[in-house]
């Protein structure tokens, strides 16, 4: 069990607990570092850091998982130590949220058409007033029987160029990587095995102001890690990973279950404090 786990979800966004639950969770667990990085919200940070007064051996690092479109699918790009209070960048991922709600609905309805039949307000409900996402509709179908599991609702019907996808209000990687910079924050390539050329996209972002990518990452192989780690050395990038926790399928990697080492966290955290001397952890 890794001391360090740099990507989880909340239910501020798709994730199955509350902020508060996900401390509880990591502190039992160990943990010294977390950083909450919820789809297109901030909402969690706050209770999170709240809680975690009551575990100080427990730091909530702020962050954020940014989703953008390309021609072959999506990026999805992390921004650690964001100014999770600035307005404007809220209001960026307000809008985001609303686009969402409205992806969501266009969803439901094109699984109407194809003859599974899932309730909106079902939808609402399992979302439980945060940002809504594919994983609750997803929920929903499993609920109802139409899929034997989370996953298989993706494979089949809601992932990428499947039957009901739909795709949201579009921003480009190299727009996230700029967002975030703005809100002063890291930008950090997520799960990068599942673009179609990693390393093409990793030296594009670099160029726009990327400082690291994830190589220690739910389901990577020991091979897959080290090519990752290696691209990262080459291209001077800090090496970050998780588990990419949401607590929806019980075979999910647990909460420090990315084997991530404690150095990554302190490599973070130092050009964080290079880059915004008075930062507080």
């Amino acid at each position: 069990m890794s001391r360090v786990d740099l990507h989880i979800h909340s239910t501020a966004s798709d994730g199955k607990l509350t902020p508060a639950d996900i401390i509880r969770e990591a502190a039992e667990r160990g943990l010294n570092f977390i950083a909450l990085a919820d789809h297109d919200s901030v909402d969690g940070i706050a209770p999170a850091q709240a809680t975690a007064q009551a575990f100080p051996g427990l730091k909530v690092i702020p962050c954020v998982e940014i989703s953008t479109d390309i021609p072959q699918g999506e990026v999805h790009l992390l921004g650690y130590f964001i100014d999770y209070t600035d307005d404007e960048f809220k209001a960026t991922l307000n809008r985001f949220k609303n686009s969402r709600l409205r992806r969501g609905q266009k969803m439901v309805a094109k699984l109407e058409d194809l003859g599974i039949h899932v309730d909106w307000q079902r939808v609402r409900e399992i979302a439980g007033g945060s940002s809504i996402g594919r994983p609750h509709i997803a929920q929903a179908m499993l609920e109802k029987g139409y899929v034997t599991s989370i996953k298989e609702a993706f494979t089949e019907y809601l992932g990428h160029d499947r039957p009901a996808y739909v795709e949201r209000e579009k921003m480009t990687p190299a727009e996230a990587v700029a967002l975030i910079i703005k809100a002063k924050g890291l930008p950090v390539l997520a799960h990068p095995l599942t673009l179609t050329d990693p390393e093409a996209m990793t030296m594009e972002l670099k160029t726009a102001g990327l400082v690291g990518i994830e190589a220690y990452y739910d389901g990577y192989t020991i091979e897959e890690t080290s090519r990752l780690v290696r691209l990262a050395d080459r291209l001077k990038l800090i090496v970050t990973g998780g588990s990419d926790y949401h607590g929806l399928e019980p075979t999910e990697t647990a909460i420090g279950g990315a084997d991530l080492p404690i150095e990554a966290v302190e490599r973070l955290i130092a050009l964080a404090k290079q880059r915004n001397p008075k930062l507080r952890l």
